[in-house]
């Protein structure tokens, strides 16, 4: 260790604030010794000491004079990166994050960093010289790892299970740490590794002409080697038209083996040579713009730049293809000829394939992507190059909003309506659409776009009240009209010959004609699975999750039962512990029921299907959608994921199978959301030749919703649902904070629930509600109660109201019966 001194010295006069990775309400303080003060720098990480003998990684915040007043501060033990790692622009964003959403810094900063900038903490196993080396009262296990630590002196905890040739090594190392052979002691470690490749190079003896011409004329070993003269005949030709050749490339380009190779090695004539390289490769750095905008276009471009005189941020409503991406595009344009870094957020990992790949072809190698799905070695090189400004255009997902910008200039919110903005799980639940707002005010002059066809009501009021700026896009491009949305009301279907139809004559009839003119179809349902539950037909037993309080979805690929909530399988059930009965019945359907249905239907067409079950990979998504780009399927089944922005050129039909499952919801945003769901897949169809059209099976055809669908009316919708809203004092016209208690015995969480409640009666009872059991009241074995708070659109009474319930939090886990008691608080819950 650096630093030997567990207090601080009489010299240390500077502190250091330091975040960890910790649910700490306070930021703790560090002494910074003499030795560190040069290298210890806001936005560096440090390593420090907490308790007795927990290491972590934090990042400082801030230095400052002021020692803590009821605690002598350790001292820092040492400065873990020559230069800051994260910027004070985004010190300033999780202290936001945290105070706007209940949460901790430490919460925010174990989100924002990449798992390898947050150093693993990796337990080391150090022999006791006072222990001596008498081990013969230890068992053959203890006794095989004291003798291993009296020669090493230290092991690893993965080195005592090779040792032992078990996983199961706790019980052996707590004998040896109680006898006292051995202790602790925990080692940080980054685990950041950069990618190595071998490179191949000509030994500089054949630096020249030369030289290399006796080499291949008169060397006689050379010669005798036909192989390796080949080898090397290819080596120099790749060289000349390629530059640097990897092994691995030059191998496979002649044909070569790995021995030919490594004899021209031997013979040192060539060389090879380890180098980092980036996991991700870059396209050489270009900007293209090559289409014109049409009237329309250019209209809402110049009305863009014009709101962003006068305001910060600016609303793009513009109807499903009418060119919104191409916008987008002329904005960023101007960005980084001024030298300025861009971030374009989308909402799902399924639509920054396509956005890629078209941006791409106007900025090459300025833009990169960021998301959940890359490796964390692959998160780390995208840091560190937005961080020293080499990648000017970042896509990605809303993870991507903690990337360390260092001069932004603009930021795209891209289906800006979309709920996957919002993290559900675990803390901070932030929106990555409202958290991009407040970033966006760090930096100078930075401006946000949001875009959607379809917008959520508090953005739409908020540019309706001239809060942000409206610019309406209400014509597609090229003037191809919306599609044609026609309702089948599958009540005329209730007859025994149609029990077990999903997909009702006139769709199936509009699949056949589609296909049969070469267009390509997609199916929207909103449930993915086989069926979403089985019931016992004798006595009506449903199958439930043992540890979440749902029904079993039917899985037919895995043939299992899955708990969508927790996650857990179970065999399929075929007989009735209820009743002992065998006759079970599928009721509801997914997609996976949806595909089987079509095959049937249909046993010619290929058929893809897109959700979660089939979408695991990290290229998963990418490879199904340019298969159904390149019109090698005829038809794509999916749920919410085919909804988002997708542009496919095939595609004429549109099918929501079941639109009666989304206008169920018991949610106050229902008809928001149904309209959304259903504009946005209806604009899948018909977007580059002749009009789409859309198919909505349902049993209520008069459905208000759904007429405005028919109509393509969003403000009319909005205009419905706004008075309502204000009625019973729902966002845009209050905040709401949801608080949910979970505890794994019931009476206990009822019990917390009510007395929290209480508690928050005298000062905030008319804006309470509950507290109450959520629809689903048990999950991964906790039972669950809620309470809601509805606030009025007033700041101080908002923050007050934020700090009363952290106190309240605090009292609650002081008392003894509540101290279990995990509360949640979510701020603007969707």
């Amino acid at each position: 260790m650096k630093n030997e001194l567990p207090y601080q010295s009489a010299a240390a006069t500077d502190f250091a604030e330091v975040v960890i990775p910790l649910a700490l309400p306070l930021n703790y303080t560090w002494a910074v010794p003499e030795h560190l003060k040069e290298a210890a720098l806001v936005g560096c990480r440090v390593e420090v000491n907490l308790g007795k003998t927990k290491k972590y990684a934090g990042v400082i915040k801030r230095i400052h004079q002021t020692p803590p007043e009821f605690f002598e501060a350790k001292e820092l033990v040492s400065v873990l990166d020559a230069a800051p790692v994260v910027f004070e622009s985004q010190l300033q964003l999780w202290e936001w994050m945290a105070r706007y959403y209940m949460c901790t810094e430490g919460e925010v900063m174990a989100a924002a960093l990449p798992a390898h900038f947050k150093l693993s903490s990796e337990t080391i196993l150090v022999f006791n010289e006072e222990a001596g080396d008498d081990f013969t009262e230890l068992d053959h296990e203890a006794f095989l790892v004291a003798e291993a630590l009296l020669l090493r002196k230290e092991l690893k905890l993965t080195e005592v299970q090779l040792i032992l040739d078990s996983s199961h090594v706790y019980p052996v190392v707590n004998r040896l740490i109680q006898g006292k052979i051995c202790y602790v002691w925990e080692s940080l470690k980054d685990s950041y590794n950069p990618k190595k490749e071998t490179y191949v190079l000509l030994h500089p003896d054949y630096d020249n002409e030369a030289a290399l011409e006796q080499l291949l004329n008169t060397d006689a070993k050379l010669q005798r080697a036909e192989k390796q003269l080949e080898l090397l005949l290819g080596y120099l030709h790749f060289q000349k038209t390629e530059g640097a050749i990897t092994k691995q490339a030059l191998l496979k380009k002649t044909g070569a083996s790995d021995a030919q190779l490594k004899g021209l090695a031997d013979k040192g004539i060539l060389m090879l040579e380890k180098r980092s390289v980036d996991r991700i490769r870059s396209l050489p750095k270009d900007i293209q713009i090559n289409f014109e905008l049409s009237a329309a276009q250019s209209a809402a471009l110049e009305s863009i730049r014009t709101v962003f005189s006068e305001k910060d941020v600016c609303l793009l409503h513009g109807v499903t293809s009418s060119g919104k991406t191409e916008i987008y595009i002329h904005l960023i344009e101007a960005q980084i000829r001024q030298g300025r870094q861009v971030l374009y957020m989308l909402p799902e990992i399924a639509l920054t394939s396509q956005t890629i790949r078209r941006l791409q072809r106007h900025f090459g190698g300025h833009i990169g992507v960021y998301h959940s799905r890359f490796s964390q070695n692959e998160r780390v090189e995208i840091w560190n190059k937005v961080k020293d400004g080499s990648l000017k255009i970042v896509l990605g997902a809303r993870s991507s909003l903690f990337l360390p910008f260092y001069d932004l200039g603009l930021i795209v919110c891209d289906e800006e309506h979309d709920p996957s903005y919002k993290q559900m799980e675990p803390a901070p639940r932030y929106h990555a659409r409202d958290a991009a707002i407040y970033f966006s005010s760090l930096f100078k002059g930075c401006k946000v776009l949001l875009g959607s066809a379809t917008p959520s009501f508090e953005s739409y009021n908020n540019a309706v009240t001239e809060k942000y700026g409206l610019v309406q896009l209400t014509e597609r491009f090229g003037n191809i009209k919306l599609p044609e949305i026609e309702l089948v009301d599958t009540r005329r279907y209730r007859t025994k010959e149609f029990a077990d139809t999903i997909i009702f004559p006139p769709l199936a009839e509009s699949i056949r004609n589609t296909l049969g003119r070469n267009k390509q179809v997609i199916l929207f349902q909103n449930r993915r699975g086989y069926t979403p539950y089985q019931r016992c037909n004798t006595c009506g037993w449903v199958p439930q999750c043992k540890y979440c309080d749902v029904s079993l979805n039917y899985h037919k690929v895995y043939n299992k039962l899955v708990c969508h909530y927790c996650g857990t399988n179970y065999p399929l059930m075929v007989t009735c512990p209820s009743c002992g009965g065998h006759d079970f019945i599928q009721k509801q359907f997914g997609t996976e029921r949806v595909e089987e249905a079509l095959q049937e239907l249909l046993p010619h067409a290929h058929i893809g299907r897109m959700d979660v079950d089939t979408v695991r990979g990290k290229h998963a998504h990418d490879q199904l959608i340019q298969t159904f780009e390149q019109q090698k399927l005829n038809i794509l089944v999916g749920t919410q994921m085919v909804v988002k922005g997708l542009d496919f050129e095939h595609v004429e039909l549109v099918g929501i199978v079941d639109a009666d499952g989304i206008l169920s919801f018991a949610d106050f945003r229902v008809n928001e959301r149904a309209f959304q769901l259903m504009e946005q897949v209806s604009g899948r169809a018909g977007r580059k030749h002749g009009v789409g059209k859309v198919m909505v099976q349902t049993t209520q055809p008069e459905h208000p919703v759904l007429l405005q669908v028919q109509r393509h009316n969003y403000r009319a919708l909005f205009d419905d649902e706004l008075p309502k809203r204000e009625q019973f004092g729902y966002p845009p016209y209050t905040r709401l904070i949801r608080l949910t208690f979970k505890n794994k015995i019931k009476e206990v969480v009822q019990d917390a629930a009510a007395w929290f409640a209480s508690g928050l009666q005298d000062p905030y009872g008319r804006f309470i509600m509950g507290p109450s059991e959520p629809l689903i009241n048990k999950v991964r074995n906790q039972y669950l109660m809620e309470l809601l708070l509805k606030l009025p659109r007033n700041t101080r009474l908002i923050t007050q109201c934020k700090q009363d319930i952290l106190f309240k939090i605090a009292q609650l886990h002081q008392e003894k019966r509540y101290k279990s008691v995990v509360v949640i608080p979510d701020v603007d819950m969707l």
